[in-house]
């Protein structure tokens, strides 16, 4: 279960490096789980240093986390800090009725349902919960929340929901192999585990594309960040940031970012924002003092030694560069799916999505009944979320294709004999 602390003195108190890529992945995970903490820079902070000198950790042990009740971490691996947590990174059986890879939106909504009816199911998630989504600062369009809701509280509530009904949730483990062995589905991780199941719904979600610009990828972490923008406060505090991006999520962040930082400059190909993002959030970053717009350009480089210092920017139309210090860059340019373990196991589009329904080839079909509309091309495998191809990638919709996708499960099961 998601811990949800209230008292401060519940707050994990992590001791890093502000730069260093691991510190930021534990603070994006503890952000991500809703675990409260504090964050002590190891260079700046004398207090912080001595605590970690009186633990006997040195700074190549860091990050430190220390625990309300006295429990310390230091440079843990994600399986040790998700069981510090209260999460389990080890499945209780070796076959469900159902098992669901990826604890995004849709993934959460196949579990609420699938436990709430019977299926006994398990969550795998290779990260923390709640998806690309969880990254989310603030989601305004959720129907039901008028206020809006964090991603992160999306996810917590969720997975509250759905153990409640039963379902369990494996985090920090990653799915490496899918394969068929009649009855059943094994789905295999990475710590060499195998789960047989009766049904398998993949939503895995997506990552966000990566900024193929020279000096990017030696900066990740280190000024250079894909969504995590909660996380990632420390290193915009009182600063001039950057954000790569034009769609809702870029928008939410830069609206949270504002907060802290001293200004935030959006920066996107698109000759006009309202392209990709939706009107009622425009408005608002357009009466943010300190969010300023740069439509038709696009970050061409970045360079820093041991942290970013500079960005490139290039007019899209005319080609005129300019250069601009900045240590923190957000990047927000679309979404790629997380299906290279499938390749050559299951139908991908030319992208990388998964095939579902009508879109899947029809010629290794051998069942009697038609393929179902969430279906694989493989039976009973099925896929749901932002890794399907041709989905709405919107929050809601995929909720109401993990929601459905239960449906079909129960039909295939009872075809199979399994329910």
């Amino acid at each position: 279960m998601i811990p949800s602390h209230a008292d401060p003195a519940d707050r994990v108190l992590v001791i890093g490096f502000t730069w260093a890529p691991r510190s930021h992945e534990v603070r994006d995970f503890l952000a991500r789980a809703r675990v409260p903490y504090l964050f002590r820079d190891y260079e700046s902070n004398e207090k912080a240093r001595a605590r970690a000198d009186e633990l006997g950790v040195t700074a190549d042990q860091l990050p430190l986390l220390i625990f309300g009740d006295g429990t310390t971490l230091a440079d843990p691996t994600d399986q040790e800090l998700a069981e510090q947590v209260g999460l389990s990174t080890e499945a209780e059986s070796p076959y469900y009725d159902l098992v669901i890879v990826g604890a995004g939106p849709a993934g959460l909504a196949a579990a609420v349902y699938g436990a709430s009816e019977g299926l006994r199911t398990v969550i795998i998630e290779r990260e923390a919960p709640g998806g690309q989504a969880g990254m989310s600062s603030l989601i305004e369009n959720y129907l039901g929340f008028p206020d809006g809701l964090s991603g992160s509280e999306l996810a917590g509530r969720a997975m509250r929901q759905a153990e409640r009904f039963g379902a369990e949730m494996v985090v920090a483990r990653d799915a490496v192999g899918l394969r068929v062995e009649e009855p059943s589905i094994v789905v295999s991780l990475d710590d060499g585990e195998e789960l047989r199941a009766g049904a398998v719904l993949l939503s895995l979600g997506v990552s966000w594309r990566m900024l193929e610009a020279p000096g990017c990828e030696s900066l990740i972490g280190r000024g250079v960040y894909y969504g995590a923008a909660a996380a990632a406060v420390p290193t915009c505090r009182d600063r001039d940031v950057y954000l790569l991006g034009a769609g809702n999520s870029a928008g939410q962040a830069a609206l949270y970012l504002s907060r802290y930082a001293k200004s935030v400059t959006m920066v996107a190909p698109e000759a006009d924002f309202s392209e990709k993002m939706s009107e009622y959030l425009l408005s608002r970053i357009q009466e943010m003092p300190n969010v300023h717009l740069r439509p038709g350009a696009k970050v061409v480089s970045a360079e820093g030694h041991e942290m970013l210092q500079t960005i490139t920017i290039e007019d899209v139309e005319t080609g005129a560069q300019e250069t601009a210090e900045t240590n923190t860059l957000f990047v927000y340019i679309g979404a790629a799916p997380r299906t290279e373990w499938l390749q050559g196991t299951i139908a991908l589009d030319d992208k990388g999505f998964v095939q579902t329904g009508r879109a899947c080839p029809d010629h290794d079909w051998t069942l009697d009944r038609p393929r179902f509309l969430l279906e694989t091309s493989i039976a009973g495998v099925f896929a749901a979320g932002d890794v399907r191809s041709g989905s709405v990638k919107r929050v809601g919709a995929a909720v109401g294709e993990g929601s459905i996708a239960i449906q079909f499960i129960h039909e295939h099961l009872r075809g199979n004999g399994s329910a």
